[in-house]
């Protein structure tokens, strides 16, 4: 049997798998945010990640006979960049800087130049530079900076490495002539190591604590949506993948020349010689919790929501929502973005202002992979992953707006099959975890879209881009 663990910002799951990828038990546990009195502030205790884990693999162990005893590998994936500093016994230091946060835009801002890139805020780099200038003493004390997988899996070997999905992913998590030049302590960050590859064996105090047999290889399945592309088996080029949660994260494999965009982000893909392009939108999730707090709905009330957005019609009725709650990544890059209802009138109501909630999503994702195309690429479907991806209101909307057909997977944890792959790939099951996908991921139900809705939301569309633009000055002058 096969483990398999991830750590989302929202929430963490795990699984306890089949060497054949039969899913024999799965857990969830929530993850508890902290947003600071600056909305740009985002962190997480990380004893909500050690308490989830925990408690998962002790539920698992009590849903099969022998609990645990059998498993013969662990593959552990997380959210990210996300930072947290730990001190020489590897005990954190403070909250986790989540990689919603974009406290360190000025930090962003001073290393851009020395470094000759963009360097966005939610980096780690970024963030390093924000303690060391905010937090001196903490910044003294850390011995090593870790992300959260990276954490979990220390826990449980008590190696301490930096999971690099492909050479080139150095620009987004650190690399030694960045450090040198930004003047930050090389021994603070821990070495390289690729994904699917074991990092060590469970140590005889996490076997104690967790009910993992000792020795068992741990390997590192590295960020969550690095999983979620080998999870959809988006594998081969003209795949995209829809990583829908907290965020949406929108990653196409392509394997042609193209022009680049600073708009998105361009990372050899895990799958070589193939290419990602990819950009994350930061909160159209985080958007429709937040609209079902404000109206009273309970946290797990997303039938209500979306039997209400279902009730309205299409466009709902001429109302738009920009769902930059958190600020906004691609394509528009801008930490002072804010949510806003456009068009609201006196005949619009509940029904209407959860639909557009619901359509933000759809256009915000429209406006990456219209950027996509723009520079000769071409998406032929998306793979939805997260837990709205068995929301059937919500991927319809979205294959309307994007006029792309959804197609979901069968097994509907993209991130924990993704994990499973690694795991077969590192015990010699399969060539690589690439193969795996091939051979394990399947589709249920997809989504085609309404092509009579087209022209409404072209229209729409247009109108939902003229008016960030319109209203950039605004959120300027409010933040």
């Amino acid at each position: 049997m096969i483990v398999a663990l991830d750590i989302g910002t929202t929430s963490a799951k795990a699984a306890l798998f089949r060497r054949d990828g039969t899913c024999l038990a799965l857990e969830r546990a929530p993850i508890p945010s902290i947003i600071g009195a600056n909305p740009v502030e985002h962190e997480i205790d990380p004893r909500a990640w050690t308490e989830a884990v925990d408690g998962m693999l002790a539920r698992l162990a009590a849903a099969v006979p022998g609990g645990l005893a059998g498993v013969q590998c662990i593959a552990v994936s997380g959210n990210g960049p996300t930072l947290l500093p730990v001190d020489a016994r590897g005990e954190p230091l403070c909250n986790a800087i989540t990689w919603m946060d974009r406290r360190a835009a000025e930090e962003s801002a001073l290393a851009e130049p020395l470094l000759g890139r963009s360097l966005d805020p939610a980096y780690n780099l970024p963030k390093v530079l924000w303690l060391k200038n905010h937090r001196p003493a903490l910044y003294e004390a850390t011995r090593r900076f870790s992300s959260c997988p990276e954490y979990i899996c220390a826990r449980l070997c008590g190696e301490w490495v930096s999971f690099l999905p492909a050479e080139g992913y150095q620009a987004i998590i650190w690399d030694r002539a960045s450090i040198r030049l930004l003047g930050l302590d090389e021994d603070k960050f821990p070495p390289f190591a690729g994904l699917g590859i074991p990092l060590g064996g469970v140590t005889q105090a996490a076997s104690a604590r967790t009910g993992l047999p000792a020795g068992i290889p741990v390997v590192g399945g590295g960020p969550d949506f690095i999983a979620s592309l080998i999870g959809t088996a988006t594998t081969a080029p003209r795949r995209a993948c829809d990583r829908s949660g907290t965020s949406e994260g929108i990653n196409l494999c392509w394997d042609k020349p193209h022009a680049r965009d600073p708009r998105l982000l361009f990372m050899p893909h895990v799958v070589a010689p193939y290419e990602n392009i990819s950009g994350v939108i930061s909160a159209t999730g985080r958007a429709v919790s937040w609209f079902m707090g404000i109206e009273g709905l309970g946290a797990a009330d997303h039938q209500g929501f979306f039997e209400a957005a279902a009730s309205a019609p299409a466009g709902a009725d001429k109302l738009l929502f920009l769902p930059y709650l958190a600020g906004e990544r691609a394509p528009l890059w801008d930490p002072e973005a804010r949510g806003a209802f456009i068009g609201l009138s006196l005949k619009h109501g509940r029904r209407e202002m959860a639909r557009a909630v619901a359509e933000s999503a759809g256009f915000a994702m429209r406006d990456v992979i219209g950027v996509m195309e723009s520079l000769g690429a071409s998406v032929d479907d998306l793979r939805v992953t997260g837990q709205p991806a068995g929301n059937a209101v919500w991927n319809q909307i979205k294959a309307d707006i994007v006029q792309k057909p959804i197609r979901v997977p069968a097994f509907g944890e993209a991130e924990l099959m993704g994990d499973l792959c690694f795991a077969l790939a590192a015990l010699g099951d399969y060539g690589s975890a690439a193969e795996a996908a091939e051979r394990l991921v399947a589709f249920g139900r997809t989504f085609e879209p309404d092509a009579s809705l087209g022209a409404l939301y072209d229209g729409l569309f247009g109108l939902y881009r003229e008016s960030y633009r319109g209203l950039k000055p605004v959120f300027g002058g409010l933040a």
